[in-house]
């Protein structure tokens, strides 16, 4: 009897250990525009969207908590400008998802001296030494994980038309969307940090971004849905014309540009995968 009271009371501390070391949970904090946003504000997705891409990895690691800074239009400049205000915590994880509004508002690329010098905050290059800088310091054993824009189609806003943009089949200010992209993969390349490469997905394949867009037939002015490439030679009338993404044209995005469900399914997929390999398959906070 007394062996085994001994033997309990060696065991009570390493279940205790145990469980204390099964329950820790590791933080990770998204810092994004719009696309990390949304996946807390899924109302303003015309509830298109049930669950986003933070949410869906955090399901699918276990003892994963997310912080999401993401914010609605911001470049990787308005990040780097407001780095030290964002509130951006001490965390075991970052992501930075970011490029698509920099490469629509036209801000220079620039190119790898910009980053590897710190040349500020003129170019995407200098915009993500800052930030990565910025992360360092908060906590240098981080794990950082870079992940490039998907590409994009015609994106209508789905609360406001008027609110609209062209795809990255076409050059903004002489520059393409795979610029921004490729700096970013450069970057990671530099620096050492894994890069998950939507851009070049081919899960995320611009064909398959919406199945359709209802337009005016220039001819007759009958609404008749156009596959992409073709509807991007019809024009549209953001006063006049209906919403040309109906629910039946998700695909990928719900409105050219934002992920739809299943566009979220396979970005958390890709990222997940990512977790696993730094954390392991089984629990991602117990190793």
């Amino acid at each position: 009897m007394m062996k085994q009271i001994r033997l309990l009371l060696l065991l009570v501390p390493i279940f205790v250990a145990l469980s204390a070391y099964k329950s820790k949970e590791l933080t990770w904090v998204a810092i994004g525009d719009s696309i990390t946003y949304l996946n807390d504000h899924l109302d303003e997705t015309g509830n298109r969207v049930t669950m986003g891409y933070l949410t869906r990895v955090t399901k699918q690691c276990n003892g994963l908590h997310y912080i999401n800074k993401g914010f609605n239009g911001w470049t990787s400049g308005g990040i780097a400008k407001n780095i030290d205000s964002l509130g951006i915590p001490v965390a075991d994880i970052y992501t930075v998802f970011l490029g698509t509004n920099d490469w629509w508002q036209g801000r220079p690329v620039g190119s790898m001296s910009d980053y590897k010098a710190g040349n500020g905050n003129t170019t995407v290059y200098g915009s993500f030494r800052i930030i990565i800088n910025k992360l360092r310091s908060l906590n240098p054993v981080a794990k950082i994980l870079l992940i490039t824009p998907m590409q994009r189609v015609d994106f209508v806003y789905i609360n406001n038309q008027r609110n609209n943009a062209f795809g990255s089949y076409r050059t903004k200010n002489g520059q393409s969307l795979e610029m921004v992209v490729n700096a970013i993969d450069s970057i990671g390349h530099w620096e050492q940090i894994p890069v998950v490469d939507l851009y070049h997905d081919r899960r995320l394949a611009i064909e398959d971004l919406v199945k359709f867009k209802r337009l005016k037939n220039p001819a007759s002015g009958a609404y008749e849905n156009y596959v992409y490439p073709e509807f991007t030679k019809i024009s549209f009338d953001a006063v006049t014309d209906e919403y040309p993404y109906p629910k039946e044209a998700i695909g990928l995005t719900y409105d050219g540009l934002h992920p739809s469900d299943w566009g979220n399914a396979v970005i958390a997929g890709a990222m997940t995968k990512v977790f696993k390999q730094w954390f392991g398959a089984d629990n991602t906070a117990n190793k």
